[in-house]
């Protein structure tokens, strides 16, 4: 699943010519003098709101939204996110952790998945079951997704995959949609945007989101 993201400056610099053009059309020659105090006005607001909301927006976090049906039914086309941005930077992911990251084959895209497998785990999939081999399991341990994938989902594959350091293995929720780790491998950490915190659109499906409890 594709994800992109609306610049915010962009928004409101487009805001605002908007706004200078609809005046000009309503405001005759005897007026001009208010509109351009108007206009100051205006500029004055959005210089403020870059000041106060860019350094949020570039370090804390990001607003994107989703297209496409890899994450679905947990996340739909169209959905409106905000992504955590600084978790990351104090603790590592976790498994369970939805994440937006950077395409590793083309970084200029956006992709947005659920991480698998930790660093140093092997992940195995067989017989549409994902099995995690890790000091604690060595014998390997099946993966209860119960809690995020639909029932009818087959995680389709046949592959085993050493996890390094730095690295994960990320998978998307609607398995037979998706293009992940099965296909082109780890996800490098360096990759990685942030973590999903908030879908604030649609409004009836607004939702913080919290760690994944596995049994």
């Amino acid at each position: 699943m594709v994800i992109g993201y609306w610049d915010l400056g962009i928004g409101i610099f487009y805001a605002i010519i908007n706004t200078m053009e609809e005046k000009l059309q309503s405001q005759n020659s005897e007026k001009r003098e208010g509109f351009f105090l108007f206009v100051w006005e205006i500029i004055k607001i959005a210089a403020l709101a870059l000041i106060i909301i860019l350094p949020i927006r570039y370090f804390i976090a990001q607003p994107f939204f989703v297209k496409g049906a890899s994450m679905e039914s947990a996340f739909e086309n169209g959905d409106y996110l905000i992504i955590n941005e600084v978790s990351y930077r104090f603790s590592e992911p976790q498994r369970g952790d939805v994440v937006v990251f950077r395409f590793p084959e083309d970084p200029k895209q956006f992709f947005i998945k659920r991480i698998i497998g930790l660093p140093n785990e092997t992940v195995e999939i067989r017989n549409n079951k994902v099995k995690i081999f890790d000091e604690k399991n060595p014998d390997g341990s099946i993966l209860d997704e119960s809690s995020y994938l639909d029932s009818n989902q087959i995680t389709e594959g046949s592959l085993r995959i050493k996890i390094y350091e730095n690295e994960y293995f990320v998978l998307g929720d609607n398995r037979l949609h998706s293009s992940d780790s099965r296909r082109w491998g780890t996800l490098n950490k360096d990759f990685i945007i942030g973590k999903t915190f908030i879908r604030a659109w649609p409004i009836k499906e607004a939702k913080y989101f919290t760690p994944v409890a596995y049994p």
